[in-house]
């Protein structure tokens, strides 16, 4: 295993972070303010509680998670097509450096980064509103699998793309649509029956169930099913990968 070049990609990447502070750190505060602001006083005055639980400590959670696929997904896809698109995969291509070691250290800096921002959005939220974590080692555990598997597929994201409107089209298309439909802000069971069913074919659910439970103990599905979906995501995720290094899909575009 070559640790100097996993390193090297790994620093190269969190020192982008430094340079853009303002869209890397600030722009996720600013962002959460605003939903509490919006979220918590204005919906929060007519939802007291949900399952006992203040609104504005509910949708905690749901906005870490909103924040976390979609600084996981950016940062990765970011960071991998920037190289192609400047020329300098190359260098890349010629290092002494295995499929694993490349993923290693893109995937490892965009997950780092998105973990930063959610734990910033954590100390955040303790402004607006408290809220207590039941299980800690259950949110550390989501929030590790959530961060790696949306790096990972922000990765791919990155390779897939060819300019940055095609960078763009699954985080604001797909993934925000369906983090706003998987019960960030509510809870599935204040839905009709026919659309909790319904809601139940999108994935981010899950993900955002799970850890709802970690924090409150409250789950709209079993905590069991979440952790085996977000499993079965990481996997998917980890053999796209692995055949686009088998098959060399658009590594030198």
């Amino acid at each position: 295993m070559n640790w100097y070049g996993i390193r090297a990609i790994y620093r190269f990447e969190m020192a982008r972070t430094g340079r853009t502070l303002m869209q890397s750190v600030a722009s996720p505060v600013v962002s959460t303010s605003l939903y509490f602001v919006v979220f918590g006083s204005a919906i929060g005055s007519r939802i007291t509680s949900v399952d006992g639980v203040s609104y504005a400590a509910f949708i905690i959670p749901g906005l870490v998670m909103l924040s976390l696929l979609m600084q996981s997904v950016s940062n990765a896809s970011f960071g991998i097509y920037f190289p192609k698109f400047v020329g300098t995969i190359y260098e890349v291509h010629s290092a002494p450096l295995s499929f694993l070691e490349i993923v290693l250290g893109y995937v490892g800096a965009a997950a780092t980064k998105a973990i930063m921002v959610g734990l910033i959005i954590l100390a955040t939220a303790r402004l607006f509103v408290d809220y207590s974590i039941a299980h800690p080692l259950a949110m550390v555990t989501f929030l590790l699998l959530t961060t790696v598997t949306f790096s990972l597929l922000g990765f791919i994201i990155g390779i897939w793309a060819d300019n940055f409107e095609k960078l763009q089209v699954v985080p604001l298309m797909v993934i925000t649509p369906l983090t706003f439909l998987g019960g960030s802000f509510y809870s599935i069971r204040m839905l009709p029956p026919f659309w909790q069913k319904v809601t139940l074919f999108n994935p981010v659910v899950y993900l955002i169930s799970g850890f709802r439970w970690s924090f409150y103990g409250l789950a709209d599905v079993g905590v069991g099913i979440s952790l085996a979906t977000t499993l079965g995501f990481l996997v998917l995720c980890l053999a796209a990968v692995w055949w686009i290094f088998k098959t060399g899909y658009r590594l030198k575009v």
